[in-house]
């Protein structure tokens, strides 16, 4: 049972996603940067083709300024590739004047369809450091003139930082009804937490203890709740999956084998969010890690000596893994973000030995938001995009 309420509680399936490695986050070995794994729009395009075929229902772009694709662009671009697979991509608050984004946003839906989702993200610009109190209330506004903008005739609006009067959002109106793109929001500061409690879907969450997981899911429930509001709620998390836990194991001590543990600060220490409460605790992971990495039985901290932000790994055989991504289930957990290094083979290790035991969803189906002429059938065990 889930240990919080939650806004599907009607369904049996799960909406397991994976991630484009937009932002130069591509590797054989964890640190050694690799021309054929450089971010590119044929690599990163080949990685959103390759997770729909192996039967993934959504696909995370995210967005740096240091390095990559740009995320807007790229999703724009994944449009006529794919035809199944949803985009959840990732949009700095604050980045793009708010209507004008509305209007992106909205071309985006149409141009897939109905298979656009948000990740809402709240950061600091290259050169600034915004404190943290106006980032979020620059994020709340933002979000909250997007949902005018979906589902009002005029956009009226007042804040601290933008104020509209009388728009028209005709341009602004998406291809999904009942309120637009899906957001997806991930912060752990009290601000971080009211924003998603108050205005985004499903709450995204990176790797810790299942105990520390469920304290976390409690909290946002709590703070939902004062809104009259359910959440669904998300993990995102790497993973090294193989016919045994002795292979699975033996690729991730490979994969640190050629890390350099300077060359992993500089790497954390690059991103944005490098200083966030959220990256703490994943350090706060390692600190607790076993000598061999381990928090969990399963849940390895080694990513993160070399990545900011998800900073550790789901490593096992298939059965293992199926068996952790049951519990996340009973928890609640109704969305995954999975990746692995190399990205494109990793993804068919997940797509053979994972993808056909699951029954998976797509949410903004399961929320109502597709129209009726455009159905999106959930899949089951078996079964392929």
């Amino acid at each position: 049972m889930s240990i919080v309420p939650i806004t599907s509680p009607h369904l049996d399936a799960a909406e397991v996603s994976f991630f484009s490695a937009l932002c130069s986050d591509d590797f054989q070995f964890l640190g050694v940067p690799a021309n054929d794994l450089r971010s590119s729009w044929e690599h990163c395009s080949d990685i959103v083709k390759r997770a729909e075929a192996n039967g993934f229902r959504n696909i995370l772009c995210p967005s740096s300024y240091q390095v990559g694709q740009d995320t807007l662009s790229f999703v724009a671009g994944c449009a006529p590739l794919t035809n199944k697979i949803n985009l959840l991509a990732a949009v700095r608050c604050g980045e793009m004047q708010p209507i004008m984004l509305a209007r992106t946003i909205a071309t985006l839906d149409h141009m897939l369809e109905g298979r656009l989702t948000i990740n809402i993200i709240s950061s600091d610009f290259p050169g600034q450091t915004e404190d943290s109190r106006y980032r979020y209330q620059r994020s709340r506004e933002v979000v909250e003139i997007l949902r005018q903008a979906w589902t009002r005739d005029e956009i009226n609006f007042e804040g601290e930082i933008y104020k509209f009067e009388g728009l028209t959002t005709a341009p602004a109106k998406p291809y999904q009804i009942n309120g637009g793109p899906l957001l997806y929001f991930g912060g752990y500061s009290p601000a971080a937490v009211d924003l998603c409690a108050q205005y985004c879907d499903v709450y995204l969450m990176w790797p810790e203890s299942r105990e520390d997981l469920s304290d976390r899911m409690r909290t946002v429930h709590q703070q939902a709740e004062t809104y009259g509001r359910t959440l669904d709620y998300g993990l995102r998390v790497h993973m090294i999956v193989r016919d045994t836990e002795g292979e699975a194991r033996e690729y991730a001590e490979m994969l640190v084998s050629k890390l350099d543990d300077e060359e992993g600060r500089k790497i954390r220490d690059r991103a944005l969010d490098s200083t966030s409460l959220g990256v703490a605790r994943q350090a706060r992971n390692r600190e607790l890690a076993d000598m061999e990495g381990f928090i969990e039985p399963h849940l390895w901290t080694g990513i993160g000596r070399a990545r900011s932000g998800c900073g550790a790994a789901l490593v096992g055989s298939a059965d293992q893994i199926l068996s952790e991504i049951e519990a996340y289930q009973k928890m609640g957990v109704r969305s995954f973000i999975f990746s692995g290094y190399p990205h494109l083979d990793e993804c068919d290790h997940i797509g053979r030995l994972i993808m056909p035991e699951l029954k998976t969803c797509s949410l903004p189906e399961a929320y109502g938001r597709m129209p009726a002429e455009t159905p999106m059938t959930p899949l089951g065990r078996g079964d392929r995009v």
